[in-house]
Parts: structure tokens; C-alpha cells; sequence
């Protein structure tokens, strides 16, 4: 799972396969289309296609002359679920520090008291 994170998130790092991933949002779409918009020779633009394919974001397939390629949408789930556990980690450590902080503003102890003292 973490090597698959990690291609995901390093895939995701640069901008111009972040765009080709909102272009794609509306469906699978030809290289050239997707490269149109952006300022680099088709072979460097081949090589974020790659990337992503790596990673495993994109399928590509030939039809015809032209090379299309779809968002895999699904593969965003380890993306989604990495981010659940830690929102779900940060959200238990803020809960407990708010918890003090009403303490101390109650003026008792802000400390919970452990068991056997």
C-alpha cells in the first residue's frame, strides 16, 4: 500500500499532470488535446502521460491514429483513504486538546487524572 501511495502522491506533485487529471474529468480525451494547453513538446508531455499511467491514474489505448486517454478514477482510493486516517488522527489529538483548553479556562486541572493516583 505504501508504494502505491507513494506513486500516487509523486504523480500528483507536479501541476501539469494535475491539470491533464481535471482535463480529463470530462471524459477520455486524445494526447493532443490534452496537450494542447500546455507550454512543452509532445515527447515531455508524453513522459507526465507515462507518469500518470505509472501510477496507475490514466489508461491509455489506441484508436485509430490516436492515442486516448481515460482518468481511472478508482485509483484515487488509496489517496482517499490515507487522508480519511489522518483527518480521523488529527481530529482525536484536536479533540483532546480542546478538552484542556476548556479545562484551563475552567480553571481545574487541566490534566485528566490517571487512573490510581
Amino acid at each position: 500500500m505504501t508504494n502505491q501511495l507513494d506513486k500516487l502522491f509523486a504523480a500528483l506533485t507536479d501541476p501539469t499532470r494535475r491539470a491533464v487529471i481535471g482535463q480529463l474529468s470530462d471524459g477520455p480525451q486524445p494526447v493532443t488535446a490534452l496537450a494542447a494547453p500546455h507550454d512543452m513538446a509532445l515527447p515531455s508531455f508524453l513522459r507526465h502521460i507515462e507518469v500518470l499511467e505509472a501510477a496507475g491514474l490514466v489508461a491509455t489505448r489506441k484508436q485509430g491514429r490516436q492515442r486516448l486517454v481515460a482518468l481511472r478514477p478508482r485509483a484515487l482510493d488509496p489517496v482517499d483513504a490515507w487522508v480519511d486516517s489522518q483527518r480521523a488522527l488529527w481530529e482525536g489529538h484536536l479533540a483532546r486538546l480542546e478538552a484542556v483548553a476548556r479545562r484551563l479556562e475552567l480553571g481545574t486541572n487541566p490534566l485528566p487524572k490517571k487512573p490510581g493516583s
